[in-house]
């Protein structure tokens, strides 16, 4: 039932434990993104399931993961199909709540068509709905009973900071690894108190200079992420869509580094969820070796790059074996 706390789950392998939104995504394919005041006609309106803490879940599932899903839907028609869908998934849903009188979450998007070597761009208008509705005492209710230290806890922004805040000290108490996906950045910004609590951190190149008050590939930039490495959390995994992503990394008492791992070539067609999947195959790769962060990246970035040649964030999210095939097409430079 909702809201019921979930029974013990069987152990093995760490599970991925995701705490976000979901949502009904209506996408329109337009020739080119409007402009402020500006109609463009486009292609058939088009729905999909999504929101970054369901499509998170998804990935995480379809990467191989026990996944587990707490969020908030409204007593409509979208959030039966969204939690039916999560579901077909294997998505445990049993933390989940309903909203009465509250509409499920609804995503408004708009895809760039990508022309020659342009990459597809997309502008995105979210109405929360019942996720603006989860309450910490919804997450404490729904958190595994037997959350352990083998488990990955994956929160993004699109739920009220007081429950990512809820989520973070319940993983902390069982030393279950963090993850923050601190997306869409608040214009509050995050405390320290927050920040602290994470094991990972993955913005991409916007929520990182809203984050670290500087252009992250920039001299003053690196630095800064640098330092926060060193003061607030052990790693941060700047993304960089078709650049790969760039992994700063603390180890040792005073060992500071930095990686890239650059993603393979692909043709974009839908670079919707893209981040969403890096994150849920991040974790799920995570929880079954929490010490192999260089690893967990790669896979995860094999991961996004297969989503974005596939429409539709949740339909286009990759599954593990592919993920894995892509993993050995990049090591042999193919």
């Amino acid at each position: 039932m909702p809201g019921k706390k979930c029974s013990a789950m069987p152990r093995g392998q760490g599970r991925v434990v995701v705490i976000g939104a979901s949502n009904t995504d209506l996408v329109v394919h337009v020739p080119k993104l409007p402009q402020a005041g500006e109609s463009v006609l486009g292609g058939d309106l088009r729905t999909f399931a999504g929101g970054k803490g369901a499509n998170q879940a998804v990935a995480a599932a379809r990467a191989g993961a026990k996944a587990y899903f707490i969020g908030a839907f409204g007593d409509d028609a979208f959030g039966r199909a969204r939690r039916a869908d999560l579901e077909k998934e294997g998505v445990d849903c049993c933390g989940c709540v309903v909203k009465k009188g509250v509409p499920s979450g609804v995503a408004l998007i708009a895809i760039g068509e990508g022309k020659g070597k342009a990459k597809a761009e997309n502008l995105i208008f979210v109405a929360p709905g019942a996720n603006r509705r989860l309450t910490p005492k919804d997450v404490s209710k729904a958190m595994p009973r037997d959350l352990a230290g083998n488990d990955v806890v994956l929160c993004s922004l699109e739920v009220p900071l007081p429950v990512v805040m809820q989520a973070l000290q319940m993983a902390n108490s069982v030393a279950a690894t963090v993850i923050l996906n601190p997306a869409p950045f608040p214009p509050e910004g995050l405390t320290d108190e927050l920040l602290k609590r994470c094991n990972v951190i993955v913005p991409n190149e916007v929520e990182a200079e809203a984050l670290f008050h500087a252009q992250p590939q920039t001299p003053e930039g690196r630095a800064r992420i640098f330092g926060f490495v060193r003061r607030r959390c052990p790693h941060i995994v700047l993304t960089r869509g078709a650049k790969g992503a760039v992994h700063y990394y603390q180890s040792g008492i005073r060992k500071l580094g930095a990686k890239t791992i650059p993603a393979p070539q692909v043709k974009p067609v839908d670079t919707v969820g893209a981040g969403d999947c890096f994150n849920g195959c991040l974790a799920a790769r995570l929880a079954e070796d929490e010490f192999d962060v260089e690893g967990a990246i790669r896979f995860a970035v094999a991961a996004a790059a297969l989503k974005v040649t596939r429409h539709g964030a949740q339909a286009g999210i990759p599954y593990r074996a592919e993920i894995l095939k892509m993993v050995r097409r990049v090591n042999a430079g193919k």
